[in-house]
């Protein structure tokens, strides 16, 4: 493959590393058919919805859209509005008509707008603010890195969003998962550094690549000690905020750190899988999926052709369990989440042109 020698460095990274994955998207092109396949349904139309969240309990879902440009597809960056209930989608940001309302005291070294036609919603988060309303956050890549803030209004028949604000984050940090704090805050995961192409190769391999950072509103974003791991990735917080739950690609382990100890303590859980996003369900378990795990001697460079799982870990214990299994026969071949909405298991992919929903099986929980 031939690069540009102007490309910069971040967006040489991000095309070395997708193109790892370019077989998977290659089972979910744009014009392949929706038929169900691998025990999933679809809807087909999204692209590259990285992550998926239920705003409230309502029958709407707000999901991420990657930019493309790194795939065939070329899409860019998106966020989307998918209802659970009439399995149907829309853009809900941009949008046609994008509205902005920047929270200058909120976010004041925001250096401006997010721009609309060059941006890429990774990882997202949602907080409740009051009665319908609900605090989003993205880690977004392509114009700057950055967290991107918007503000969701559910109140009405269909939920409205605006942006609202962002934290830039250094040119060297991919921020990858974000979760918001009661403050307004949040920590976020630095999968790695996409100004060295040779990190994912380091994550393949189980080396340190990246941390846990943590910024609130009025100061600065600052790396947590104790959390240095190996291409860390999705992240989840208990309720009281004591706990935060890591996923971690590159050695295929999910750790739960003590926000109280200092230095911070970690106890971690083997699981089959590289695990990506991480969510809670309305069980009190959280929820991860991923590739089934292949050791680097017998696996250099993704794909492996071994499928992928759901697990369910128990914050309690630390306990994992395989939940669902599929095979490479979905068109949704390399899952980056997967979230329990009702008795409904709904996946998606950064890499696939469509989102995927299932029965949950009764041994998942409720």
């Amino acid at each position: 493959m031939k690069m540009s020698d102007t490309m910069p460095k971040a967006g040489l990274y991000l095309v070395l590393m997708t193109a790892l994955f370019m077989l998977f998207a290659s089972s979910a092109r744009a014009d392949a058919d929706c038929k169900p396949s691998g025990g999933l349904h679809y809807i087909c139309g999204p692209q590259n919805a990285e992550d998926i969240l239920q705003i409230g309990h309502s029958r709407w879902l707000v999901t991420s859209g990657m930019d493309g440009s790194q795939q065939k597809s070329g899409a860019p960056g998106h966020l989307y509005l998918v209802d659970s209930r009439n399995k149907t989608w829309e853009e809900f940001f941009p949008g046609s008509h994008p509205v902005y309302r920047w929270n200058r005291r909120m976010y004041p070294h925001c250096p401006g707008p997010i721009n609309p036609k060059n941006f890429s919603a990774h990882g997202i988060d949602l907080q409740k603010q009051s009665a319908g309303h609900y605090r989003l956050y993205i880690t977004s890549h392509g114009e700057r890195e950055a967290i991107e803030a918007f503000d969701i209004d559910a109140g009405g028949d269909k939920p409205a969003i605006a942006w609202t604000g962002c934290v830039p984050v250094p040119k060297t940090m991919w921020p990858n998962s974000v979760v918001i704090l009661s403050d307004g805050g949040f920590l976020t995961t630095k999968f790695s550094d996409p100004t060295k192409p040779g990190d994912f190769d380091k994550i393949m391999r189980g080396k340190i690549t990246g941390s846990v950072y943590e910024w609130h509103p009025g100061g600065k974003l600052t790396k947590i000690p104790g959390t240095a791991l190996s291409g860390p990735n999705g992240i989840a917080l208990s309720p009281n905020e004591r706990y935060m739950y890591v996923d971690v690609s590159g050695t295929h382990k999910v750790v739960r750190y003590d926000r109280t100890t200092r230095p911070i303590t970690g106890k971690s859980v083997d699981i089959p899988i590289r695990p990506d996003n991480i969510r809670w369900g309305a069980d009190g378990m959280l929820y991860t999926v991923g590739d089934n795990y292949v050791p680097y001697s017998q696996c250099a460079a993704l794909p492996c052709g071994v499928g992928w799982s759901i697990i369910r870990i128990d914050p309690r214990t630390m306990s994992a369990k395989r939940v669902v299994s599929a095979g490479e026969d979905t068109a949704i071949p390399a899952p980056s989440v997967a979230i329990p909405v009702g008795n409904e298991f709904w996946i998606s992919s950064f890499a696939a042109d469509r989102i995927g929903y299932m029965p949950r099986p009764a041994a998942s929980g409720k």
